[in-house]
C-alpha cells in the first residue's frame, strides 16, 4: 500500500501518533468468493469459474462485518474473485454501510456489472468501485486478462459507472508486459475521469510469475516517473506492493523543499469521494489484513500465510496477537539491508514480495535498488 499527497486530510483526522496499527488495520479486504469468469495472468487468488461451497455464509458475513465495525473505521473492500458472483453481495454491502464502514467494491469487468446494479450500490452509499486496466489497447489488455473482449467491456463499464455518477478508480498491474504502456495508460486514466490510479507492482504469488516482474532498476525508474506525474495529474496516484516508492517521494520532496525526513514521513490525504487514506505507510500485516472466502486471515492477499480463521477466533484477536502479524509490525526484525535502512519505519519493503521471492517475509525487499547509508559506510570501510 502507499500514499502520495494531493488532498490534505481535514484537521479533525487523527495525527500520525494516534494511528495505532498494532490495534487496528487501516484497510481490510474480504475475498467474498474466488469465483470469477476471467482467468487473469497475474491472479493471486487463482480464481475459478464456480463458487466454493465452503465460503463464509451470509450470516457469517454479517458477523464479520460487525467485528470490523468494532475495530473503528477501516476502509473495507469487497473483493474476489468477482464479488458479484455472490447473490447476497448487495445485502452484505448495505449491511456494511449501515454499520458506518467506508465501503469499496472491486468487481470483474463482466456482464454482471450493469447500470441497474451500479445504481443500486450507489443508492446504498457505496464509496467507490474499482476496475482493472492492464493495457492501453485491446490486444495487450485482453492477453493479460486472457478473455477476448475484456478491454471493450471494461471501457463500456467505465462509461456506465460515470453515467450513474459513481466514483471509480482504475488499477494497473506493472509487469514486463505492461511497463512500456504506462504513459499511455496514464493518459487514459485522465481522459476517463478516474479519481485514482492504483499502480500495483506484481508480486509473484497465485498465477503471478517471478519472470513477469520488472527489474529492480525498472521499479526505481517507474517510481520516479510516477512521482513527477503525481505533481500534474488530475487524478491521485496510489501504489500497491511498492513500499520503496515512499522513499522516493521523501527523497524528491527533500530535494525540492529542503525539509527534514521526519517532516515528510506522514503526508495525509482526503479524497473528493470521502475515502480517506492513511497518514501512515500501510504494509502487509501492518495496517492491512485480508480475509479469504473461507474465513482465513492473512497479512494481505499477496502474503498468503494464514494467521487464524474468523470461524474459530475473533478478527481483532488474530490481527493484534498472531505471531505473524506481530512480526510484520516490528521493524527491528527486518533482515538484510531493509533492517539497516534509515527508511525502514516508513517503507519496510514489500513483505509479500520478500516472502514470494525468498520464502522469508522478514527478508530484504528484492526489488529495491537503494543502498542504506549504514550499508554504504560498511562497504567503504
Amino acid at each position: 500500500m502507499h500514499f502520495h499527497q494531493i488532498y490534505k486530510m481535514p484537521p479533525e483526522k487523527p495525527p500520525l501518533a494516534d494511528v495505532d496499527f498494532d490495534q487496528a488495520p487501516f484497510v481490510i479486504f474480504w475475498e467474498v468468493t474466488r469465483a470469477c469468469a476471467l482467468a487473469c495472468r497475474h491472479c493471486r487468488a487463482k480464481a475459478q469459474p464456480r463458487r466454493d461451497p465452503r465460503e463464509l455464509t451470509t450470516a457469517e458475513g454479517f458477523n464479520l462485518i460487525d467485528q470490523i465495525a468494532k475495530l473503528g473505521n477501516p476502509v473495507f473492500i469487497f473483493t474476489g474473485g468477482d464479488p458479484l458472483m455472490r447473490s447476497d453481495i448487495f445485502d452484505l454491502i448495505s449491511y456494511a454501510i449501515e454499520k458506518g464502514l467506508r465501503v469499496s467494491l472491486a468487481p470483474s469487468a463482466t456482464k454482471l456489472v450493469t447500470q441497474q446494479r451500479l445504481a443500486k450500490v450507489k443508492a446504498a452509499g457505496l464509496a467507490r468501485v474499482s476496475y482493472s486496466l492492464d493495457g492501453a489497447t485491446a490486444e495487450t489488455h485482453d492477453a493479460f486478462r486472457q478473455i477476448p473482449g475484456s478491454f471493450v467491456r471494461t471501457l463500456e463499464i467505465i462509461k456506465t459507472t460515470k453515467d450513474v455518477g459513481l466514483s471509480f478508480q482504475l488499477n494497473t498491474t506493472v509487469t514486463r508486459y505492461s511497463a512500456d504502456a504506462l504513459k499511455a495508460l496514464a493518459e487514459m486514466v485522465s481522459e476517463m475521469g478516474a479519481v485514482l490510479w492504483d499502480v500495483f507492482f506484481l508480486v509473484p504469488t497465485g498465477r503471478g510469475q517471478t519472470e513477469d516482474m520488472v527489474s529492480p532498476e525498472k521499479h526505481e525508474e517507474i517510481f520516479h516517473w510516477l512521482y513527477q506525474l503525481s505533481k500534474t495529474a488530475p487524478f491521485d496516484i496510489k501504489t500497491t506492493a511498492a513500499q520503496p516508492y515512499r522513499r522516493v517521494v521523501i527523497q524528491e520532496n527533500r530535494r525540492e523543499r529542503s525539509e527534514s525526513l521526519e517532516e515528510l514521513i506522514a503526508p495525509g490525504f482526503h479524497y473528493r469521494d470521502d475515502v480517506s487514506r492513511s497518514p501512515k505507510g500501510v504494509n502487509d500485516g501492518n495496517g492491512c489484513c485480508f480475509i479469504s472466502h473461507i474465513g482465513e486471515v492473512s497479512p494481505s492477499g499477496f502474503l498468503p500465510l494464514v494467521a487464524g480463521n474468523v470461524r474459530q477466533e475473533p478478527l481483532a484477536q488474530i490481527y493484534r496477537h498472531s505471531p505473524i502479524f506481530r512480526d510484520l509490525r516490528d521493524v527491528s526484525k527486518l533482515k538484510g539491508k531493509c533492517g539497516r535502512c534509515e527508511y525502514k519505519t516508513v517503507c519496510g519493503g514489500s513483505r509479500a514480495r520478500a516472502y514470494a521471492v525468498t520464502g522469508d517475509y522478514l527478508e530484504a525487499e528484492p526489488c529495491c535498488v537503494y543502498q542504506p547509508k549504514s550499508v554504504l559506510a560498511t562497504t567503504r570501510n
